[in-house]
């Protein structure tokens, strides 16, 4: 089905549709699964990292009995940490295959809508390049820079799915005309919330959680001790030890993400945005009363996954409201400025 190229309802005049082709109901709902099954990854991920399964296919240096096989097998045994790792990896593929055939539904039937297919193939690349730095992580021993950079391609990966799935609307209303400094603050924000994600994953990578041996202290986690907002009595102690300073990086980016989002939900609360706003607004409340918790606390694992899934709201509704203000149109001249925006 096409659409004209004139004016549509409810749009600024001289604004047009930004293609043609309007996509298929059948990869509506694909992007969709899409953008669910990323998202039940990214966490799941977060159940081998908790439950210290990264390596339940094999030790560091396997090789390819590592990874793909799972301790030189195509399935497992019923070994949990083997299974849940394996099951982290089945999901990684349905994911790629999500992935895939969205790209070949782009090229096949959208090829008037470059953004779709050009977004569509990046996914792709981006999945390999996932899977393949998975591989890394686990043949390196779950080195800390590898976790934290395989869960920082992970939110890449799941923002690039956000966006198929708004390109992929049908109809979508049209954004109020925003001006250049919310749109730029958005972006900042939702750059600090993706340092804050990725200095926590590489925090995680210092723990062992699940051993036997393991006690609490043994990793970043609390270095601070059960302190916050200060830290082994002071506030940002930094140069006491390297785990404290890794624990601190993590603060230090979720102070300055809290301050951005902070302003970015009032400004956009002001500019007409509610719904964003208040999204932002509550789950950054929330995110921060998690993260407190998993520090005055006793590590508690689904306490972990309950701040790495509110994390990863958090991100995408920031990411998304991005792709909002940044899908808005200049307002029309100032004779017409006085006809209504769609809501």
């Amino acid at each position: 089905m096409t659409h004209s190229a004139g004016a549509q309802p409810g749009r600024w005049p001289g604004e047009h549709r930004r293609s043609v082709v309007t996509p298929s109901a059948g990869f509506r709902r694909l992007a969709t699964a899409t953008g669910l099954a990323t998202f039940a990854l990214i966490i799941v991920g977060g159940v081998v990292r908790v439950s210290d399964s990264g390596l339940g296919c094999g030790p560091a240096g396997s090789g390819f009995n590592g990874w793909p096989f799972c301790n030189g097998d195509l399935v497992p045994g019923l070994d949990l940490n083997s299974v849940i790792e394996y099951t982290h990896r089945v999901l990684g593929i349905a994911v790629g295959i999500l992935m895939i055939a969205l790209a070949v539904m782009a090229i096949r039937k959208l090829r008037d809508h470059p953004r779709l297919v050009h977004s569509s193939l990046a996914a792709v690349g981006l999945v390999i390049a996932q899977g393949l730095l998975g591989a890394a992580t686990v043949e390196k021993n779950l080195d800390e820079p590898l976790v934290a950079a395989h869960l920082g391609l992970a939110m890449g990966l799941l923002a690039l799915t956000l966006y198929i799935w708004r390109e992929a609307r049908e109809t979508e209303a049209a954004a109020k005309p925003s001006e250049p400094r919310l749109r730029a603050l958005s972006v900042v924000a939702s750059a600090l919330l993706l340092c804050t994600i990725v200095a926590g994953g590489y925090m995680a990578g210092t723990q062992n959680y699940g051993r036997a041996d393991y006690q609490l202290g043994d990793g970043a986690h609390h270095a601070c001790g059960k302190e916050f907002p200060t830290c082994n009595g002071g506030f940002l102690p930094f140069g006491e030890a390297r785990l404290v300073d890794i624990h601190l990086t993590h603060r230090v980016f979720m102070y300055l993400a809290v301050i951005a989002v902070s302003a970015l939900a009032l400004m956009a609360l002001r500019r007409g945005y509610k719904r964003g706003a208040h999204l932002l607004a509550g789950l950054l409340m929330a995110q921060v009363l998690l993260g407190a918790l998993n520090v005055w606390l006793d590590e508690y694992e689904l306490l972990i996954l309950a701040h790495l899934a509110l994390g990863t709201l958090l991100w995408a509704a920031s990411v998304n409201l991005v792709f909002h203000l940044y899908a808005a149109r200049a307002p029309a001249p100032a004779a017409a400025r006085g006809q209504p925006v769609a809501a």
